[in-house]
This record gives structure tokens, C-alpha cells and sequence, in this order.
């Protein structure tokens, strides 16, 4: 079969609420596994914090937003996120081989910023099954897929949402439906992008304790994990693995799918991901406040602090020139552990950005970085479009795509 007609089919079946699916076609099942996260109190919402590794507490920040705004928007940045149930109780999907029994080998396969379906890596893990052989892991970071509530996908309640938000802002480029919600979140409180995905990094630190500690009967103790990481997906797997928790990512390997820069050299600037405003806000916040909001927020200065290195690796992937020395010099370490793929045609995240940063500014670090270009018309969101016009020469590049990925993961 071919690329579009697995996706079509693999969309059509897939439910992330059924515990089994079954493919026999393709020789393959999905498992959804429910989730748990025990990290959801550090996000904005409760009345105090507690730092349980160093048994700190914390007085909560300021509520979320002190302005008036529009009712509509409102309900999307006026919300406490720790009390989002969806984010905190989920499923997983893990694709393998049809009653593979324990794995021994597995892929966690992050996607990218404000995606709501699975659909477009169903494929992908597929082909990385067929591969490889190993258990594809699609795991979901904070308040993305099935990790937000429904209400942030309704296209009505978002049309008016990206409305309200156009009056307040009307020069503002790319907002539309699909980025309503993440970007009102973001522009009003962007702060949130830090909490969310320090989430979603101990998120994965979990599930990894969980796996070693024998709780998943499709997983063997000592099973292997690799990483695939797409766009956004691949700033957190390089956190995971620079930042190496408790020897978790020693033996892993990565591989970076259109991802890899650090933040300001990234473009998200889409109607499927940020508008202009929001983007402006993100890295103004990031790049020019973070420092003093550091030296004025204890709970901020804790995570940033000796106490939490991963606060080190985030800020180290924030600016191209700040902690450029340690950032390059752990690329180095890891060089033989990461291989990353750009494409040619990609604005959101250019492929030489990939190269300044993982090959490092005199191209001194041998990390592989290969750059790709197709006949067809693609982008960022979309780089195997589905269409019947140019069925086969998608599937000649997912091929080669993926034939490249297989052989390093494998």
C-alpha cells in the first residue's frame, strides 16, 4: 500500500478511546495505554507549590491575567491548567507488531507544536515498525492531542476566539482557527510554553520510570528506548537527552525530523502553529524578560537553579548566543547519539538553523545533519501531502525519509 492510502485507512480506524486496535493487513496493532501524570501541580492553577525533590514550597504566582479581555478569551487564558483533567488523565497510543508479546525495543515519537489528531505519524509509525521492528511509543506533551480539552478543537467556539483576538490585535498575521487557542493562551501568558513543557519533560521521565519499574505488561524492563522528534517534538527529546535524568537516555539515539535549532532560530510563524503576535510575545518573554523574571519569582529561580539542571539545558536551547559554549560542547559528547534530517523547502525551521546548531558555529561537532528537497510542493505542517495527483512521488520521498530514520535507529 501506499503512503496515502495507509493514511487513509490508519485515520479512519484509529481511536485513541479503544484499548486494542487491530490491523491484519498490516500484520500490526495499536495499544492505547491509559496515563497518569504526577507532574501536573507545576503548572499555574494551584494555591501553592511544592517541589518534591527538594521538599520546597512555593506561594502561588499571580492569577492568570489581571486586564480585562473579551469573554471569549477569557475562558482560554482566565483558566487554571492544573485543573485541566484531560491533561492530566490520558491515553497513549504504542503501534507494533501484532501480539509482539514485550518489547525489547522501543521508539518514543514526539510530534509538533499545537497539534490536536495523531494522523499524520499513524504512517509514520507504521513504517517505523516495518522498519525496525520495535514498539512506536506516540506520546502526547502537555495540553497537545488528546491532552486538551474538546473545546479548544470546537471550530465554532474558536472562530470567535481568533475574532476577539484579531480586534485587540488587528495586525496580526496568520492567526486563524486551527492556532486560536494556543495562541491566546501563549500572547496573554506565555509563560505557560516553560510550565507545559517542563510537564512534559518529567511527563517522559515517568513513563520511562514506569516502564523499568515492570508496570506495562507490552514492555520489557530493560527495553531499549530511542527517540524520534519532529519540529517542537525535537526540543524536548535534545532536553532529555543533554540533561540525561538518572542515566534514562545514555544508550538512546535521536533522530530529528525537520527539528533541532534552538528556539529563536525556528520560524513558527503558521495558521496551523503561531500568529506573528504570539510569536513576538513567546520570545520576547524568553529572550529578553526571562533573566529578571528569574530574579524575581523564587519558584522561577528554583527551577532555573543548581538544584534542576534541566532548567540549565532549556536555557541553553532558548538563544543561539547564551550558554553557546555548553550547549555546543554537549552536542559534542552526544554527537554519535544524534542524526537529524532538514528539508530544504521548510521555513519554519530552516535546515541551515539545524546545522548552526547541532554541527555548532565553527562545524566543529560531527553530528549527521542531512538536507532533503522534493519534487512535489510541501512545508513544514505538511511534508507528505496527502493527494492522489502526486501519490507516487510522496511515497518515493516517505521512503526515503523513512529508509534514512530506520537505519539509524535500528
Amino acid at each position: 500500500m501506499s503512503y496515502l492510502e495507509d493514511f487513509i485507512l490508519l485515520r479512519e480506524r484509529f481511536n485513541h478511546k479503544e484499548k486494542r486496535i487491530e490491523f491484519p493487513e498490516f500484520d500490526m496493532e495499536i495499544l492505547n495505554i491509559p496515563f497518569e501524570s504526577e507532574n501536573y501541580k507545576i503548572l499555574q492553577g494551584e494555591n501553592f507549590y511544592n517541589c518534591t525533590l527538594h521538599n520546597k514550597k512555593f506561594i502561588a504566582e499571580s492569577p492568570n491575567g489581571k486586564d480585562p479581555i473579551p469573554a471569549e478569551l477569557e475562558k482560554l487564558v482566565k483558566v487554571d491548567d492544573s485543573k485541566i483533567e484531560e491533561n492530566r488523565y490520558f491515553s497513549y497510543p504504542v503501534v507494533r507488531k501484532m501480539g509482539a508479546g514485550r518489547s525489547k525495543k522501543a521508539i518514543l515519537l514526539f510530534h509538533g507544536l499545537n497539534e490536536k489528531l495523531w494522523d499524520k505519524y499513524l504512517p509514520w509509525a507504521k513504517k517505523l515498525v516495518e522498519l525496525t521492528g520495535k514498539a512506536i511509543i506516540l506520546f502526547p506533551m502537555a495540553f497537545h492531542m488528546n491532552r486538551a480539552p474538546a473545546a479548544w478543537s470546537d471550530p465554532r467556539f474558536m472562530r470567535r476566539v481568533a475574532i476577539e483576538k484579531k480586534k485587540l490585535f488587528p495586525r496580526t498575521l496568520y492567526s486563524s482557527v486551527a492556532n486560536a487557542a494556543i495562541n491566546t493562551r501563549l500572547q496573554f501568558m506565555p509563560v505557560r510554553f516553560l510550565w507545559s513543557g517542563f510537564q512534559s519533560y518529567y511527563d517522559v521521565i515517568q513513563l520511562i520510570r514506569l516502564i523499568r519499574n515492570e508496570k506495562y505488561s507490552f514492555m520489557e524492563k530493560n527495553c531499549k528506548i530511542d527517540m524520534f522528534a519532529y519540529s517542537i517534538g525535537s526540543f524536548l527529546a535534545e532536553i532529555l537527552l543533554m540533561r540525561n535524568p538518572e542515566g534514562l537516555f545514555t544508550d538512546s539515539k535521536l533522530f530529528n525530523f525537520c527539528g533541532g535549532p534552538v528556539l529563536t532560530r525556528s520560524s513558527p510563524v503558521s495558521k496551523y502553529i503561531l500568529d506573528s503576535e504570539t510569536n513576538i510575545s513567546v520570545y520576547t518573554f524568553f529572550i529578553d524578560y526571562l533573566d529578571s523574571e528569574i530574579r524575581k519569582d523564587e519558584r522561577l529561580s528554583h527551577y532555573f537553579g543548581k538544584g534542576h539542571p534541566e532548567g540549565e539545558v532549556f536555557r541553553s536551547m532558548l538563544d543561539y548566543q547564551k550558554k553557546k559554549d555548553f550547549r555546543e560542547k554537549r552536542f559534542k559528547e552526544l554527537s554519535k547519539q544524534i542524526v537529524a534530517l532538514g528539508l530544504e523547502k521548510d521555513k519554519v525551521i530552516p535546515p541551515f538553523e539545524i546545522i548552526n546548531t547541532l554541527k555548532g558555529e565553527e562545524r566543529s561537532i560531527p553530528v549527521k545533519v542531512k538536507i532533503l528537497d522534493f519534487i512535489y510542493n510541501y512545508d513544514h505542517v505538511v511534508p507528505f501531502p496527502v493527494n492522489w495527483n502526486i501519490e507516487n512521488e510522496v511515497d518515493r520521498a516517505f521512503n526515503k525519509v523513512f529508509k534514512f530514520v530506520a537505519k539509524f535507529l535500528k
